[in-house]
């Protein structure tokens, strides 16, 4: 008996003005450096506690009660924003999941193929959403630091995190990172072309 594969999370398609913050339209092409270092602020702390960080927000609400949406928009503004910082370019982009992106940096040749497998592991693996955040962000760093910076889409990577709180979705989530990741790979693990 064969099963269907999980449906990957539907990302609706960006607003031309930008719901989240990484979607908007900046001066320049990027975000202002004082607005990234204000969403910095938020690395390790409780989602919507940090004043600095409030504006940026689309998923608060007026009870101020703990979701799902507050939880996974306060780990991708940290992360876009760690993403971000010094870059001349927009490091959203859509289309780029979370498993091409690290592929991208596992075969920039810049960092040791297996410690990249290791990190990525262990953000797949994460038993919690601060634990895979904290892993994500090291591998963010990483990504910000190449010769070409290796860009990220934001918005699937959202949708992914709320999907990951989710006990019966967060397998789904694991599997299509892992897919994206080693998909394409020759036996010894380098990428190779796709076909079409």
């Amino acid at each position: 008996m064969t099963t269907d594969p999980p449906a990957p999370v539907s990302v609706p398609a960006e607003p031309e003005s930008g719901r989240h913050f990484w979607e908007r339209k900046h001066a320049d092409g990027r975000p202002d450096g004082a607005k990234l270092a204000a969403l910095r602020l938020g690395a390790n702390r409780e989602p919507g506690t940090v004043p600095q960080m409030w504006r940026y927000y689309t998923t608060l609400n007026h009870h101020g009660n703990m979701t799902a949406a507050l939880r996974a928009e306060h780990v991708a503004l940290v992360l876009f924003a760690v993403h971000q910082q010094s870059q001349p370019t927009l490091m959203h982009t859509r289309g780029i999941s979370v498993g091409k992106a690290v592929a991208g940096l596992r075969d920039s040749g810049k960092f040791s193929p297996e410690a990249v497998d290791r990190r990525f592991t262990a953000a797949a693996t994460a038993t919690s959403l601060n634990e895979a955040a904290h892993h994500l962000r090291g591998l963010v760093r990483q990504m910000r630091n190449l010769p070409n910076p290796q860009r990220l889409d934001y918005t699937q990577l959202y949708w992914d995190l709320v999907a990951w709180q989710d006990p019966a979705k967060v397998g789904g989530i694991r599997r299509r990172w892992g897919s994206d990741y080693f998909l394409n790979r020759d036996g010894n693990g380098a990428a190779t072309p796709t076909a079409g």
